[in-house]
């Protein structure tokens, strides 16, 4: 990849389109994790007002670390970044006890997985409308447009998105490149909803390497009958997550209504 060249048309696509949207600059949020590493760092690149939010709930403190490591990184670099840490923790929990009761926790805990997400999306948007910013996301390729790996109206309700074009190992070459901390490239990547340390592979079953040669064969038309083994085992894994959430990925189903209904 041309790493240079990738970064720079990022760059000047993100300031175009603030331009032509007429807005003032960009809001993400940073976990620590590489993602929103390098899309805040892209932010920071286009000399426009970027807002770092660091959002903890129940978070380890290894990535409220890494993350405000980051953004002190950012600052010290670009003087047009600037940071709010708002802790959900109290929101979240709050909202957990207004909820009806469950006889059995582990019931809800993908539900309640989602629900850190969205309250980090309403708070992103609060502060893009209060600023003028646009809400910059953070997925990459595989996750957005592969296995689906976001939460929808969550991490996955944004304005715009600087890396969805890249995959994940592309996205570690752009951190390499821009000079992300080195804790942040070393750390394994994790969606940060279970207040634990279980990682995206762990939940997955796949790293995304092996996830990115399934999705380029899934691209060729391969069958999980073409392989064996191991790779046989990956390609199921991606067709299983890419199958259950198609709904994430094409257009919000309209009931278009006969016009003949309608005359």
């Amino acid at each position: 990849m041309k790493t240079e060249k990738v970064v720079n048309y990022i760059v000047n696509w993100l300031k175009d389109y603030a331009a032509n949207a007429k807005v003032k600059g960009f809001v993400v949020g940073v976990s620590g994790g590489i993602d929103s590493a390098v899309t805040s760092a892209l932010c920071a690149k286009t000399g426009l007002p970027t807002l770092c939010l660091e959002m903890p709930i129940h978070q380890a403190d290894s990535q409220v670390n890494r993350a405000l490591n980051h953004v002190e990184w950012l600052k010290k670099n670009f003087e047009n970044v600037s940071m709010e840490q708002i802790n959900l923790t109290p929101v979240f929990d709050s909202l957990v006890k207004a909820f009806p009761t469950v006889k059995n926790e582990e019931e809800r805990f993908m539900s309640l997985a989602n629900t850190r997400a969205r309250l980090r999306m309403t708070s992103l948007y609060y502060f893009a409308a209060l600023k003028g910013y646009l809400v910059a996301g953070t997925g990459n390729k595989v996750e957005d447009f592969g296995v689906g790996f976001y939460t929808k109206y969550g991490d996955g309700g944004v304005d715009l998105s600087p890396i969805a074009d890249l995959l994940k190992t592309e996205v570690y070459e752009v951190a390499k490149y821009l000079g992300i901390n080195r804790e942040i490239i070393d750390a394994a990547p994790t969606d940060g909803l279970w207040g634990d340390n279980r990682t995206d592979e762990d939940q997955i079953g796949a790293s995304y390497p092996e996830l990115e040669w399934a999705m380029k064969m899934n691209e060729e038309g391969k069958k999980a009958s073409d392989f064996s083994g191991r790779e046989k085992e990956v390609f199921e894994i991606y067709t299983r997550y890419n199958t259950a959430n198609k709904h994430k990925m094409v257009p919000i189903p309209v009931c278009e209504i006969p016009k003949s209904y309608k005359n």
